[in-house]
């Protein structure tokens, strides 16, 4: 292994000769470290969420998918991958150390919330190797505002990924050792100075990208949040044609959705259950049921193939466009849950945040969903600048009609990128930077006419008063009366849920 004293890199120390399509120096193969670091847990490879999962009344841990993708990525191309979820396994930092000692790039997933305790890590394991390489990739890094990057200490990083890491990551590694031309949608340094490359540009070719390297991940750790049995993330699509003013993903993925194709999303799931034995999929996509023919062709073929009745699944949809006929070819297909984002019940609300739906359409989407079988999760989000006292009273309604299996309320979080940030920051809402906040940690000082402390207050109590009813109870307890493993686990929902709530108010 080479000596890392000396310069940050191997340029212009050494020349590099391609080997099988990547390259060697002697016996010499740079190793590459993915890893989600050893802080705060939350859902990193969403990047458009990027969720507490301490603070969140259900959502579990999702698989590490952009770790396991550009390790995949690099991997075919002949570099040494290494893969480990820190976070999720409550390992610390002295764990993430040993494991670098025969790294030589550092590829860390980071959010909005996590990244000043990201930086943290990031400065301390370059004190003990200040010759690795370190990439930080994210969301906020998607063409940043230079106020944003002014705000971080980067001075222990070496480039920014705020476009798709899976198809940046074999390029951005070919020009750091070869001095070639740096790829679209990351920053780096010269000079001093963080410079960007374009950002405008999204690939549309989903089905070339490689599978995930799950054969690097500990696949144990990524559950189903009723059963615990072990569940992968898979990537459907990506982009959102919609213009909702609070949500990241038309930002970082673009207005057009990409779909992947039938056959390849069917081929994942297959290696999935053959290879590693799991049955129960997360289909990631910020709308799912968009393409009404896309999505009925992709359940027609797992109902058709020699999957059906073997596997279950869960997505996300829009309550429009959706129809009965698309909801039951899901369910037959092995759905078992799909996740909605209701947001409000004003229409107030869903027209100033251009949501581009209804609350007629809400509660269609839902009576629609339970007709066909399927469980429901609701999302709800209040705390826009213009939102009163009444407009949480209507969504907390609309939850109560909804009557969701399982829920979410977030605090609005007005993300870096997203014109509610915007809105926000001209009201005055944000109280210096939004850096370091989540949906629960005070992500502004409030409305302009309630404080944060009623907005929290409002979320505690709407939440207790939801999972507290006796018919909630009730049905909690018949869906698990005959599954022991389903009924400990509602049951350890939901006293995290009491005790946090609690804790909250204290």
């Amino acid at each position: 292994m080479l000596n890392r004293s000396g310069s940050s890199s191997l340029l212009g120390r050494t020349k590099l000769r391609p080997f099988h399509g990547a390259f060697c120096l002697r016996n010499f193969m740079p190793s590459v470290h993915f890893v989600y670091p050893p802080s705060p847990l939350f859902q990193r490879g969403e990047d458009r969420c990027q969720s507490n999962i301490s603070a969140s009344t259900a959502t579990t841990v999702r698989a590490c998918n952009d770790l396991g993708a550009g390790a995949a990525v690099l991997r075919n191309l002949g570099y040494a991958v290494f893969v480990k979820d820190y976070q999720t396994e409550g390992l610390t930092v002295d764990d993430l150390l040993n494991d670098l000692n025969n790294a030589d790039v550092l590829f860390v997933s980071t959010t909005n919330a996590t990244v000043f305790d990201d930086l943290k890590i990031v400065r301390t394991v370059k004190t003990k190797f200040p010759n690795l390489v370190v990439i930080l990739k994210g969301a906020i890094f998607f063409d940043p505002e230079d106020a944003l990057v002014a705000r971080l200490d980067l001075i222990a990083v070496d480039y920014l990924i705020g476009g798709e890491s899976d198809f940046i990551i074999g390029a951005l590694m070919t020009a750091h050792y070869h001095s070639g031309a740096y790829p679209d949608g990351i920053l780096y340094k010269k000079d001093g100075r963080w410079l960007k490359t374009d950002f405008s540009k999204w690939r549309e070719d989903l089905d070339a990208l490689p599978f995930p390297a799950r054969d690097l991940m500990n696949n144990a750790l990524y559950v189903r949040p009723d059963t615990q049995e072990p569940q992968a993330t898979i990537s459907t699509s990506r982009g959102c044609p919609a213009r909702c003013l609070f949500c990241l993903t038309p930002h970082i993925s673009g207005r057009k959705l990409r779909l992947r194709s039938p056959e390849s999303i069917y081929a994942e799931m297959k290696e999935c259950f053959d290879k590693y034995k799991i049955r129960n999929f997360f289909f990631k996509s910020d709308t799912f049921t968009y393409d009404k023919n896309w999505t009925i062709r992709l359940c027609d073929l797992i109902s058709q193939s020699d999957l059906k009745g073997k596997i279950a699944w869960v997505a996300n949809s829009r309550v429009n466009p959706i129809d009965f006929e698309t909801l039951q070819k899901m369910k037959q297909a092995g759905c078992w849950l799909v996740a909605f984002g209701f947001e409000s019940g004003s229409p107030d609300t869903l027209q100033k945040a251009r949501k581009g739906t209804t609350v007629e359409q809400n509660l269609a989407a839902a009576k629609m969903a339970k007709k066909a079988g399927l469980k429901i999760y609701g999302f709800y989000l209040v705390g826009f600048p213009w939102e009163t006292k009444e407009h949480l009273r209507q969504t907390a309604d609309l939850m109560k009609k909804i009557n969701a299996d399982f829920v979410e309320l977030h605090l609005a979080a007005p993300f870096y990128g997203t014109e509610l940030h915007d809105l926000a920051k001209r009201d005055g809402l944000i109280d210096e930077t939004v850096l370091g906040k989540d949906y629960f940690n005070a992500p502004t000082i409030g409305t302009n006419f309630l404080s944060i402390k009623e907005l929290q207050a409002f979320r505690k109590k709407t939440l207790l008063k939801y999972h507290l009813r006796p018919s909630y109870i009730l049905k909690k307890l018949a869906q698990g009366a005959f599954h022991p493993r389903v009924l400990k686990n509602y049951a350890r929902f939901g006293f995290k849920l009491l005790a946090d709530c609690l804790k909250r108010s204290a």
